[in-house]
């Protein structure tokens, strides 16, 4: 087996009679950043949803860091270090920054009892390291629902990061934030690379994919359309392949093996 850390080889899955995944064969290498491209329809989702465990495929084989997995779940994609960042951010409002933190992880003492001390600790440190928050109003202990979208996915980035994930996926991480946000975002998806993980970065827009990729992996109707360094393409002509393959279901050029 190649020294991927994920691969798929002829992923299909259909819900009745639609074919939605169609025999995907692609990979994520270590350290890598790829972005998920492909319009609505395309199965990205599904794609995603076979990898964590959601879905369970009629055909094909996924490997994870070299080991084919079977009797796959979202529990045991956690534990082998696969994490998702939702587009919705799968926080809770009205709980505190710690215990979102560690929710479903809590970290206990030697008795059995939760450690909020140490859980406390842990969720300042990393908020003042890695999601950059230097404001005296927000603590530990501030209720997630006061903080901005971009900081709520700097969190959620950062539990995975803490979790020692080592392939975070993002799906539509920048929908409905302000600039501002988005770049905070854009940030720490660059710290996912820095830590030496990978991610795959699911969006719909080209200009934030573009930003922090290594490699472009173009779906379309459930199959592979193509596959770009982004040291082989630039960014215009990544649009107008993908522009091209809505008008003609074509890319201009197929690129390279996914």
């Amino acid at each position: 087996m190649d020294d991927y850390l994920l691969k798929l080889v002829d992923i299909k899955k259909n819900f009745g009679r639609a074919k939605v995944l169609r025999g995907i064969n692609m990979h994520v290498e270590k350290n890598e950043i790829i972005g998920l491209l492909g319009d609505n329809g395309a199965g990205k989702s599904t794609l995603i949803k076979c990898v964590t465990g959601v879905h369970t495929p009629e055909e094909g084989s996924i490997y994870y860091k070299g080991e084919l997995l079977t009797n796959h779940s979202v529990r045991r994609s956690r534990l082998m270090g696969i994490e998702t960042v939702y587009q919705e951010r799968a926080l809770a409002d009205l709980q505190s920054m710690w215990r979102n933190m560690f929710v479903g992880r809590e970290i206990c003492n030697k008795l059995g009892f939760m450690d909020v001390k140490k859980q406390k600790s842990e969720t300042e440190k990393l908020l003042r390291e890695h999601v950059g928050l230097t404001s005296k109003a927000i603590t530990v202990d501030t209720e997630v629902k006061n903080l901005s979208g971009g900081e709520k996915q700097g969190i959620a980035i950062s539990r995975a990061l803490f979790f020692e994930a080592d392939l975070i996926i993002l799906d539509e991480p920048t929908v409905a934030l302000s600039l501002s946000e988005t770049a905070k975002v854009q940030q720490f998806v660059r710290t996912i690379k820095e830590r030496g993980k990978s991610a795959i970065y699911i969006s719909h827009n080209i200009y934030h994919v573009y930003d922090v990729c290594d490699r472009f992996v173009i779906l379309d109707r459930g199959l592979i359309a193509g596959s770009f360094l982004k040291t082989d393409i630039s960014q215009d002509d990544l649009i107008a392949n993908m522009e091209h393959l809505a008008r003609t279901g074509e890319l201009l050029s197929a690129g390279k093996e996914a």
